[in-house]
């Protein structure tokens, strides 16, 4: 009897679950038609009458001025100079911004210059990918927020090929299946890395795992559940796509386990503006009274300013300088809302609460210029962010000259603080006096020793320059126009 009534019950289920998923790939064949019917209608033909190749880049920041913003430019304008019948479209939720400033904006802040106009795409649902409105979960309601925000972009512009530059992946799906895209991507930091997985399942405390959940078990397998699912979903939607490009091995490594997609990836070096840098001259040091070391990076917590303070505070309290230079700390960096300015407040608040006040200085928001005028009069370049995905930073430091300290991890510690001709580049810490060790240590260099690690240096960083992506960028976007 039990066996018939299971029967009599499965069969009508299967029935219905078999006739619901020919409904959905029904469905969504018919929206994939309709699309491309809006294709059709919304490009027009060239004034040679042949329809332009659209290329569309997924960027809905694009003017906020960093490293990936540079990173969109720089491939907007090496492909603009390869094909003559393409035409970039750029999908944005800068409103605040006509198409004219964001242009003027990237040849102001970065220096490129464009051959041909971009054609900006303004999207109105840009609020959808903001952290602010997933204060739980955060990482599946940005990506799911990402796909409403793709669907937007979709309807208003149906390009040829689709590459997501801001690490949207879920949108990857979209365009490839619903839009008919050849589609690509440019991977600046996985979502979700199997470094993130291993923090939650330690119980480790750091600022994406809160104290409240690795002191509870029953919380951290929740979250160790969650994680395990959306790198699953992750995964899943980052196979799809046709070309991978990747900005470091760190970066590289990830992405192949998450992702296993090892035909299509390959790693493209960020064109860092290593020339601007390299012209500034490089003298052997002269007396002077005060050494500077000087930080870049934007105020967010990832970037560990704190340790910076600590490690200079027990630099201060540990040296036996007597007489010699005094040392400045200078923090160069980006705000770009109220919680950075916060940060920097809590970092003054720590600077105090050290000693250490007067000798750290923080340059907020500076001209590039002034930028350069610091990095060429200093003597150390700290870096301390737990495995930054690739570090343009770092490599500006040593473009310009300053003797680099960085975080054993990551980019810096994979792709760019290595021997070059088999000399030493720079130096690599991990914790804060490892830190303090290694800055006493540089100080106590000789000024010609210390010339020399500089040298290297710079000559180890043009592997990061603009021409050197224009053509690894180039050869991995390849199969996108075949």
């Amino acid at each position: 009897a039990c066996f018939r009534l299971l029967c009599s019950l499965l069969i009508p289920a299967l029935f219905l679950s078999g006739v619901l998923c020919v409904c959905l790939v029904v469905l969504l064949w018919g929206i994939r038609l309709w699309i491309q019917q809006r294709k059709k209608h919304l490009t027009s033909a060239g004034k040679d009458g042949k329809r332009p190749l659209l290329v569309a880049f997924f960027h809905p920041y694009c003017n906020a001025g960093g490293g990936g913003e540079r990173v969109l430019w720089c491939a907007i304008r090496t492909l603009q100079k390869k094909y003559r019948n393409v035409t970039c479209v750029v999908y944005t939720g800068d409103r605040d911004a006509t198409g004219e400033e964001i242009v003027e904006g990237a040849f102001r802040r970065f220096n490129i210059k464009l051959t041909h106009p971009v054609k900006f795409v303004f999207l109105e649902k840009r609020y959808l990918v903001e952290a602010s409105l997933y204060p739980h979960f955060t990482l599946l309601g940005q990506s799911l927020g990402s796909v409403f925000l793709g669907w937007e972009a979709l309807l208003k512009c149906v390009p040829d090929i689709y590459i997501d530059s801001m690490g949207y992946a879920f949108t990857l799906p979209l365009f490839k299946y619903l839009g008919g895209c050849r589609v690509g991507c440019y991977v600046h930091y996985p979502t979700i890395s199997t470094d993130m997985l291993s923090v939650v399942r330690n119980q480790d405390t750091r600022f994406n795992n809160a104290a409240f959940i690795t002191n509870s078990p029953l919380f951290s397998k929740f979250k160790l559940a969650y994680y395990y699912f959306f790198a699953f979903m992750y995964g899943l939607v980052g196979s799809c796509s046709d070309v991978v490009m990747v900005n470091s091995s760190w970066t590289l490594n990830h992405i192949l386990s998450l992702w296993r997609a090892g035909a299509c990836t390959s790693i493209v070096y960020p064109p860092c503006d290593v020339q601007t840098f390299l012209d500034i001259p490089l003298e052997e040091e002269k007396s002077t009274t005060e050494y500077s070391i000087v930080s870049v990076g934007q105020f967010r917590p990832e970037k560990d300013h704190p340790l910076q303070i600590r490690a200079f505070a027990k630099l201060l309290k540990e040296k036996r300088w007597g007489q010699q230079p005094s040392l400045k700390l200078i923090l160069i960096g980006g705000c770009r809302n109220q919680q950075d300015e916060e940060r920097v407040n809590n970092l003054k608040g720590l600077c105090e609460e050290l000693g250490v006040s007067n000798d750290v200085m923080f340059r907020i928001n500076i001209p590039f210029e002034e930028l350069k005028r610091h990095l060429a009069e200093a003597t150390i370049g700290l870096h301390t962010m737990w495995n930054e995905h690739f570090g343009i930073g770092v490599v500006e430091c040593m473009a310009a000259g300053t003797v680099i300290l960085a975080h054993s991890s990551g980019g810096p510690k994979l792709d760019i603080v290595l021997p070059y001709e088999g000399h030493a580049t720079g130096f690599l810490a991990e914790n804060e006096d490892n830190y303090a060790e290694t800055m006493a240590y540089i100080f106590s260099l000789s000024p010609e020793k210390r010339l020399e690690i500089r040298e290297n240096a710079r000559r180890s960083v043009h592997r990061f320059s603009d021409q050197h992506f224009e053509e690894t960028f180039l050869l991995s976007v390849e199969p996108l126009f075949k």
